[in-house]
């Protein structure tokens, strides 16, 4: 039989929010949510070319998330942002993953980011965070690309064949990379 979390745990909320920038939206949406009594767990945001975008999972008891859920399309309206959330639980790894941060620069093309997730799909392992950028090179100004991602490598996975292979991987395809550990 199925049980309702009491009051008193902690129940979890992910709020995606996304429209044009402006200033202040971080300190109302926050705001909203210290007001309700619960705590933002972890959050990304962005601001890209005017846009701006956060995803977040927020803590409470079964009742403060409530009214937060209940102030949702309001706020949504007053700070024009399209706002979405929805309950979740707390996810408990099936087995544990150590963390490894992947750098990769290359020339800038279509196309460089799936192949790298393909590489990394094809061989078990999730993505669990990813920042690209592109900016000019010193001195030519030919676009380059930067990816950074945080990869979950399972205890299973021999990691000196795994980082071989992906490195061969990226001479292959001409791009500068670097795997390595996540530094505490």
């Amino acid at each position: 039989m199925a049980t309702m979390n009491t009051d008193t745990e902690n129940n979890y909320l992910v709020i995606t929010a996304s429209g044009e920038d402006k200033l202040g939206l971080v300190d109302r949406l926050t705001g909203r949510i210290a007001d309700s009594g619960c705590n933002i767990e972890e959050s990304r945001m962005a601001v890209l070319q005017g846009q701006f975008a956060l995803i977040m999972l927020v803590s409470g008891s079964w009742h403060a998330l409530s009214k937060l859920e209940g102030q949702m399309s309001a706020l949504g309206e007053q700070l024009g942002l399209v706002i979405t959330h929805e309950r979740t639980k707390k996810r408990e790894r099936a087995e544990p993953a150590i963390p490894y941060t992947v750098e990769v620069v290359a020339m800038d093309r279509p196309g460089i980011v799936r192949s790298l997730a393909a590489f990394f799909s094809r061989n078990g392992i999730n993505i669990e965070e990813l920042q690209t950028s592109t900016y000019p090179a010193p001195h030519t100004g030919t676009p380059l690309a930067s990816i950074v991602m945080t990869v979950g490598i399972h205890a299973k996975v021999h990691i000196p064949t795994l980082r071989g292979d992906f490195l061969d991987y990226c001479d292959d395809l001409n791009l500068d990379a670097t795997f390595e550990p996540v530094r505490g």
